[in-house]
């Protein structure tokens, strides 16, 4: 049974993620979503949160398991029998970063390859940080993010205060 594995923040989970894993899933017998838990970051929804919007965004892939990890994801994949990453590329900009960390997860495990998927053009430019951005602004981010997503964003942002006040420019003084 080929098994793999992509891993990431999913803060939250968007359309272009939803590509990738829809696609992995039709590749591999079995994909592992994982939910990085990453101390050094401040995530706007918790690990549990991340992980519910992706179960019911996944639920219609039968062979797609969503899952929290911490620390190295070549060793989460070793636990899980898993020898491949898959990784997402948006763009050009990418995939230098994309390449170095492929190349110390090699070093790191020399079982563990990772695959690239190409994001479908009309995700290209989508990113979870951009439609936080969105969403903090009062935007509409549904077409980017799937329904249920869209109103935990509202719902958090209105919680928090996230919605910045309309600018009251003042003039500058001479």
């Amino acid at each position: 049974m080929a098994v793999a594995v992509y891993p990431g923040s999913f803060d939250p989970v968007t359309y272009g993620h939803l590509d990738i894993i829809a696609r992995a899933s039709a590749i591999f017998d079995r994909l592992l979503v994982a939910v990085l838990e990453n101390p050094s970051k401040t995530p706007l929804f918790s690990t549990q949160e991340r992980l519910e919007m992706l179960a019911e965004a996944c639920r219609p892939l039968p062979n797609v398991q969503c899952e929290a990890f911490s620390g190295l994801v070549v060793d989460y994949a070793r636990s899980r029998g898993a020898r491949v990453l898959v990784r997402g590329l948006r763009a050009v900009s990418d995939f230098e970063y994309e390449f170095v960390m492929a190349t110390m997860n090699r070093h790191l495990n020399a079982e563990v390859d990772t695959v690239f998927i190409m994001t479908s053009s009309e995700y290209a430019f989508i990113s979870s940080s951009l439609v936080k951005e969105v969403a903090r602004f009062g935007g509409d981010v549904e077409r980017w993010v799937p329904a249920g997503v869209a109103r935990r964003l509202k719902e958090r942002l209105a919680a928090s205060g996230g919605r910045p006040q309309p600018w009251q420019g003042r003039e500058a003084a001479p």
